[in-house]
């Protein structure tokens, strides 16, 4: 989803003692295979599913689209491959909805993947899906593996802050993961993480921090259609749509992305001095999560100019006017591509 949860006090919980039987071994064994939701994501004209192995043995949903007609759109040079990185509660099919139809038109290879404990992908056997780490270890997994060309990687909130963790791994003469052709944090959670976020409602917007509270952290937003609606999208959405959004969101995150204790204490994110690497930050004005604060932080992060889309919230692949997202992107994108001539 790509939403950001809440960094609140957890209460501490006991390890459980391990039975000494072979029920325990069969237990993990079965939550590391893949869980099909219960009702799975209809793919659009045009688009394949697959699962990409992880070297631990783990299995990551793969949405793809590619273009209609092979090679660059009539009038374009040469499109990197997209790489798409979704947040909390959602999974690749968010990025399935509108935008791989719309970029694949436009002449790009989409790829869009779930991450741990995701949408179809496998889960661990851990209490949570995994680490900026773990995740940024297995985005590039998939690049290294399955991507031959380097690839713009687009996340949104939680999905944006992993990029910017990849980001980071690519400095030094020596980097860490396969290298980017340009990246794209759309509502993203800023380098220091949502901590700054949470506080700044609770001092300026109590209504809205407690609204918050109960529907990302207590997960309210999956039994209540307006606080779903309000947290991720606009008020003129219809109805009914958003309740097929709030079922795909209850049915897409079988573990937390993160421990946000441990999350929290490990940021911010390393800086990136000298990088030459295109990023694109853009926001959302009626972004129930990431504020005008928050966006701003993550531009400064990059030295770049900051995009706020009017109109549009929180998920802006989702919300009603999504092409208006998806068109600031492919702009720059276009810049971008003339620079591969």
């Amino acid at each position: 989803m790509a939403t950001s949860a809440l960094n609140l006090p957890l209460l501490p919980i006991s390890q459980p003692m391990q039975p000494r039987t072979s029920r325990t071994t069969m237990t993990r064994k079965r939550r590391s295979r893949p869980l099909r939701a219960a009702s799975a994501y209809a793919l659009r004209e045009g688009q394949s599913r697959r699962s990409h192995r992880l070297p631990c043995g783990l299995d990551l949903e793969v949405i793809a689209q590619h273009p209609p007609t092979p090679g660059p759109a009539a009038g374009r040079s040469e499109r990197p491959p997209l790489v798409f990185v979704h947040g909390s509660f959602h999974a690749a099919w968010c990025w399935a909805e509108h935008w791989l139809p719309f970029f694949s038109r436009a002449g790009f290879s989409c790829f869009a993947l779930s991450l741990r404990a995701q949408g179809e992908s496998s889960v661990p056997s851990e209490a949570v899906a995994g680490t900026l780490e773990t995740h940024t270890g297995d985005i590039a997994d998939f690049i290294r593996k399955e991507v031959s060309f380097p690839p713009v990687l687009i996340g949104h909130s939680f999905g944006g802050l992993i990029v910017q963790q990849y980001i980071s791994s690519l400095q030094g003469s020596e980097p860490l993961h396969p290298k980017l052709s340009g990246a794209v944090l759309v509502c993203s959670v800023p380098p220091s993480g949502n901590s700054g976020l949470v506080w700044r409602y609770l001092l300026a917007k109590p209504i809205a921090a407690v609204k918050v509270t109960l529907s990302l952290a207590a997960k309210a937003y999956a039994n209540s259609l307006p606080l779903c609606k309000e947290t991720f999208f606009s008020p003129q959405m219809d109805d009914e749509l958003v309740q097929r959004y709030q079922d795909l969101m209850k049915e897409s995150s079988k573990l937390p992305l993160f421990d946000l204790r441990k999350l929290n204490a490990s940021l911010p994110v390393p800086c990136v001095p000298n990088s030459t690497l295109d990023v694109l930050v853009m926001g959302a004005s009626n972004d129930f999560i990431v504020d005008a604060e928050g966006l701003s932080e993550t531009a400064k992060f990059y030295n770049v100019q900051p995009v706020c889309v009017e109109g549009l919230a929180h998920d802006i692949m989702l919300d009603c006017s999504w092409q208006k997202g998806a068109e600031v992107i492919l702009y720059w994108l276009d810049k971008l591509a003339a620079t591969f001539i």
